[in-house]
This record gives structure tokens, sequence and C-alpha cells, in this order.
């Protein structure tokens, strides 16, 4: 039943995308973020729904009328040369085979990330976006803090099967990035009760995190909480919610879980750790021998042979610092890492531009709370390999469409505020604006 469910629910939304291809952003989001096929148990588990979506997308939008207007910032061209390249360092891979399966799924979502700035090309459309990415991973938050305060925090939180998110670790990276998109929602919302709501969810989701019993995740919900509490323009209002997270996280987490928490002091006699240490210096080796690196999945025993200080203790990387080193050498790192500088001074930019005009308002709030999300990754990420996890390459590029639809960008005039496309409504007439009222 589940299975018809869904595919039945994906495939009558398609002739929608057709009429309106933005919606399939929305609809392919939701896809690779929730993955709700992933929780059926029949045909629907294994069937190419993003591949399906993605491609009557592309159509839809390659058929309409729509102007096709790229904005050419400093980040696309980053985000081009990292995709070329990444290509480019598989075809000297160490595994071949292994390599072009994963380069099969990094160039569907990079393609797709790209043609977010294209089909996304007004400001109440992005606001949709926002809530699609929050509602995916936000289930899973909800979920997975009712599920670790009923268990007394017993058990760890974890994902779907064969998606980003299956491990507890992966999880913990998600809902913490997830957090703070939860708050931007908040700050934007004039209703009453969905603001309850959003509150709601942000502490379930923050609890979930904890609950995942990550100790990468613990460093990153501390690390995202200050600086949470830093960027809020409500310092008050945030610091109860993250009170009332650490009060419940407090009186449900069992012993074993400090326990696990405290190991962390002393990494040095962690086999884990120590494993992962190994894989670190193995990273370094091989981009210092091979300019392309090793390639995609390239942390296999051959490779740790002739690589490691400590050749029989095979560990997975663990970081995606050193995921991007060893797999597409310095030079795919140096692309990486001036993605995440330049995002990070978009973000800047449209807060500084934005944050005293009342009708921009919302633009300096998003940029802070993607800010904030890329610190969780930035922490998390340092002990996860997952530097090919879309969602924050998608925030980038949001970043990008907010200073577009904020005049941030320079080139691109704001929406008036009473413009809206056909059909659905502007976020200002309907999920909340600057001028909607006191907020929390």
């Amino acid at each position: 039943m589940r299975d018809l469910f869904i595919t039945g629910l994906i495939f009558s939304l398609l002739p929608f995308v057709f009429r309106r291809p933005w919606l399939g952003i929305l609809l392919w989001s939701w896809l690779g973020y929730m993955n709700p096929h992933r929780l059926a148990w029949g045909f629907a588990y294994n069937m190419p729904f993003s591949m399906i979506v993605g491609a009557v997308t592309i159509l839809a939008f390659m058929a309409s009328r729509e102007k096709k207007d790229m904005p050419w910032t400093r980040e696309i061209f980053v985000l081009l040369l990292l995709t070329g390249w990444m290509l480019f360092t598989t075809f000297f891979a160490f595994y071949p085979a292994l390599a072009w399966l994963e380069w099969n799924k990094v160039w569907k979502i990079m393609l797709m990330v790209l043609l977010t700035t294209l089909i996304i090309n007004e400001r109440y459309k992005l606001h949709w976006l926002m809530w699609v990415i929050v509602l995916s991973f936000g289930f899973y938050g909800v979920k997975g803090g009712i599920f670790t305060i009923i268990n007394g925090g017993v058990y760890r939180v974890q994902g779907p099967t064969g998606t980003f998110i299956a491990g507890n670790n992966e999880m913990a990276l998600a809902l913490v990035m997830t957090v703070p998109l939860i708050r931007y929602l908040h700050l934007q919302e004039p209703r009453k009760w969905v603001k309850i709501g959003l509150a709601t969810a942000m502490v379930l989701t923050g609890v979930a995190a904890i609950g995942s019993q990550s100790r990468g995740g613990m460093l990153a919900m501390a690390a995202m909480g200050l600086f949470l509490w830093v960027k809020s323009r409500n310092k008050i209002v945030t610091g109860f919610y993250m009170a009332i997270a650490v009060a419940v996280m407090a009186s449900v987490m069992p012993q074993a879980w400090y326990d696990r928490m405290n190991t962390i002091k002393t990494y040095q006699e962690d086999q884990s750790a120590q494993g992962r240490i190994n894989a670190w210096h193995t990273a370094f080796n091989v981009a210092k021998d091979r300019i392309t690196g090793g390639g995609f999945d390239m942390f296999r025993p051959p490779t740790f042979r002739q690589y490691a200080p400590d050749p029989w203790n095979v560990h997975d990387v663990h970081s995606i610092y050193f995921e991007m080193m060893g797999e597409q050498g310095f030079i795919g790192f140096a692309l990486f890492m001036l993605l995440g500088v330049l995002a990070w001074m978009r973000a800047r930019q449209i807060i500084k531009r934005c944050k005293r005009d009342p009708e921009q308002k919302w633009a300096a709030d998003l940029a802070a709370m993607i800010q904030v999300s890329l610190v969780g990754y930035a922490t998390a990420g340092a002990f996860l390999g997952m530097s090919h996890f879309d969602l924050p390459y998608h925030l980038m590029i949001i970043l990008v469409l907010a200073a577009k639809f904020s005049g941030a960008l320079g080139k691109v005039a704001p929406a008036p505020a009473g413009v809206h496309g056909r059909g659905l409504p502007h976020p200002a007439s309907r999920f909340g604006t600057e001028n909607a009222g006191p907020r929390a």
C-alpha cells in the first residue's frame, strides 16, 4: 500500500511539472532529501524516481517560454570548475569501475543544483524550496526527537537505508544543518500556530541530532548552536529554545551516551579515531603523489598498502576535507574550499546590503541562517566523509538566488512586494514578510 501511495503521488504530480518546471525542482529536492520511496518495502524502493523527475523537469524547462537567465557569479564558475575537475580525475582513478559509478551520482546532483539557479526565478519559488528542504529533513528531526525522548536515548537515530543520511553520523550532520533553516522559516512566519510548530520542530530536531549518538554531530551541534545564537536577531528567544533542547537532552540521555561523548577527549586510545587519522595521512600522501588524486572511492586496502603510515589499518576517511583531498588531489581540494569561502563572502554581502532594509531583511535572515548551517557542515564534516552531499551545494546556490532577488547582486532589481506567480502566492502575501507584524 505504501509503495502504491508514493508511486501514485509522484506520477500524479508530473503533469504539474510540465506546466511549471519549478515544481520539478521542489519534487526532486523532496525525493533527494527525504527519500520517501526508501520508506517503502516493495517495488517503489528501488524505482529511479529522482531520474524520472529530473528528466521531466529538464524537458519541461527547455520547452517552456520562461527566460533562461543564468546568474554567472563566481560561485557558479567555481562549482562548474570543480565538477569538471572531478570528471577529469575520474579518468585517472585508482578504481575506474567504482569511480565512474560514483561520478554517475555526482554529476546528476551538480546538474540539478545548477538548474535550480535557472528555474527558481522568483522569490516565492525560493521560499517554497526552503519549505521543501526543511520539511524533508524536519520529518526525520521531529520523528527522531520523539523517538529519542520515548526511548531515553538508548537507540541511535538513523535514516533510511541506501541514502546519504542512512547512518547515525550522516543523519546527525543533516539534522544539524536543518536547525538554522527551520529558524529562518520561523523568523518569516506571521501565523502564530505555525511559528509554534516550527519552534517545536527546531527543538526536536536538535534532540534527534544528539540522539544519533554521533560524536562529530555533538561537536557540530555545539559549534552550530553557538553561531546560531550569535547570528540570531532575538538572542533571548533563541537562547530559550536552545535551553529547552539542552534540558531535554540532559534528562533523557543515558550514561552510555555520556561515556561515548567523553571518548572525544581520549581519541589517542580510540581505535576508530586512530583509523581515521591513518586514513587522513593516506589522503594527504595520495594527493602529494598524484595531481589528480586517487579518484572517487579510492579508500580501499591496496591504497592503504601503498600510502598509509599503518598499511594494515584500513578505515573510511570520515572527513569531507581529506576525502576531497585524497580523491581529487590538492586542486580539487582547493576548489572545494574556495567554493565555501565564496559562499561565506556572498552571505556577508547579502547581510550587509539587506539587514537594514525592511523589505529585504528576509534575505539577510536567510544568508545568516545558511552561514550557521554551513558552520554545522564544516564542523561535522571534519569527521564525516560527505563531500558530495547535495545540501551544502544547494545552499550555496540559494545564496546566489537570495542575492539576485534582493538586489544584492547589483544587476537584478528585487521584485515589487505585490508581484507573485500564477496560481501561487508570493511569500509576502501568505508566508510572512518583514512587515507582517512583531516576531520572536
